[in-house]
């Protein structure tokens, strides 16, 4: 009841105080981990579905209280300003609903239990509409845990993307150019510079995605984005990675282990590769994968596990240096900071993170500004291997709500001048 009325409350406050606000992402509290998200076509932080394509959340809570979470989905604009579509016209079915599929984990250190959510299902039957939604986690009390953002896209428009080295002679060694061509065999754009907007998401992080270019040429029913430096991203390095799939063993990228309450797991220190020579070195591109030995399932059978990153650098006196990578949506956080320790010379940090296969880097963000700099302790290489996602939004002349009519992806193992 007491989730109810607040859920009740929300729908009619927040049109008022938030009606043209983007809305972000709320990461979740320190008792929620591995969050992820599972779509026929993407796995990770951030999915981008075919409209009818069913989704997969899952996550862990570590109170062992077997406690429960309840799930509203919302509909927005390209922006993330709250779209005008009332829920029966994007949504066929009821949210609002406990989320009924758990397990307690087995034999494991740390007591959690593993909440799977999965769309459509008995109350909740279809997405009607594409565009951008939000999932909102919410616990008995009504409290919001966590939200994530999703896309869910109609094959309406084909996406021709390259990926090329900058134009920008300045950077040409640095940054990675997408070109875009976008065709619609099956309808007519009107008026695309105002009607058409993009979305260009590199390694599935939105948080530095490149929004809103304009078409520069019309060929037809083709639309060509062909920018010198709008389109551009820097290529960043190849990420870091470990495993620890055997937490009773050091595996790939852990030196050496401990057992005290959990078992606690001691990465090799890094080192900044910003003035080094790019080595290719496979990842992927920053996501993770939980994954265990000698045992059948990984999501409840999987440890939580210490793991103490550090890196051999110089004390920044204005910057703060952070973890980075999917396991958290690309976030900087308090977890996330690194202490700096004199004595070793390096910057420390310990993680809590469930067994499995993690890609992370680090970076630096300014004191002052909070600007991030992947690249400070990383370096930026035209030749970093990058994934690239482009989703294409229509809203027609009098339409309510921006329409995902396109998706495309592209890697730059294959960039060209």
């Amino acid at each position: 009841m007491k989730h109810t009325i607040h859920y009740f409350l929300l729908l009619v406050i927040c049109p008022i105080i938030s009606i043209s606000q983007p809305i972000e992402e709320l990461n979740p509290p320190d008792f929620i981990k591995t969050i992820t998200f599972k779509s026929n076509t993407t796995e990770g932080q951030l999915p981008v579905l075919k409209l009818g394509e069913s989704l997969l959340l899952e996550f862990d809570a570590l109170t062992g209280n077997e406690e429960d979470f309840y799930y509203v989905i919302e509909h927005y604009n390209f922006d993330w300003t709250p779209s005008s579509l009332v829920k029966s016209e994007y949504l066929k079915g009821l949210d609002n609903q406990r989320i009924m599929d758990y397990e307690n984990s087995f034999n494991t250190y740390q007591i959690y239990s593993h909440y799977n959510l999965e769309i459509p299902n008995t109350q909740t039957h279809a997405l009607l509409k594409s565009g951008n939604y939000m999932i909102f986690i919410y616990d008995d009390y009504g409290e919001l845990m966590f939200s994530r953002k999703f896309m869910v896209y109609e094959s309406l428009a084909n996406v021709g993307i390259e990926i090329k080295r900058s134009r920008d002679v300045k950077h040409i060694s640095e940054k990675q150019t997408v070109d875009m061509v976008i065709s619609t065999p099956s309808i007519n754009l009107n008026n695309p510079t105002e009607t058409v907007k993009t979305l260009i998401i590199q390694n599935n992080n939105i948080n530095t995605a490149i929004t809103d270019l304009k078409p520069q040429y019309t060929l037809g029913n083709e639309l060509i984005y062909r920018y010198d430096s709008q389109s551009s991203f820097w290529g960043g390095n190849e990420y870091f990675y470990f495993e620890n799939k055997d937490v009773r063993a050091a595996n790939v990228g852990v030196q050496f282990i401990d057992l005290k309450e959990l078992y606690h797991n001691y990465l090799f220190t890094n080192t900044s590769r910003k003035n080094k020579p790019y080595t290719y070195n496979p990842d992927i591109n920053g996501n993770f994968l939980v994954t265990i030995i000698d045992r059948d399932e990984p999501d409840i059978e999987a440890d939580y596990v210490m793991v103490h990153f550090s890196l051999l650098h110089d004390e920044l006196i204005d910057k703060d240096i952070h973890v980075y990578g999917n396991f958290n949506a690309f976030t900087n956080e308090p977890m996330t900071k690194m202490e700096y320790n004199p004595e070793s010379k390096s910057y420390e940090s310990i993680l809590l993170l469930k067994q499995g296969f993690y890609n992370y880097k680090y970076v630096a963000v300014d004191k002052e500004t909070g600007e991030l700099d992947e690249g400070l302790i990383s370096g930026n290489f035209w030749e970093t291997e990058n994934n690239y996602k482009v989703l294409v939004y229509y809203r027609n002349l009098g339409a309510r709500y921006d329409r995902l009519i396109g998706f495309g992806e592209a890697s730059s193992v294959n960039i060209s001048n």
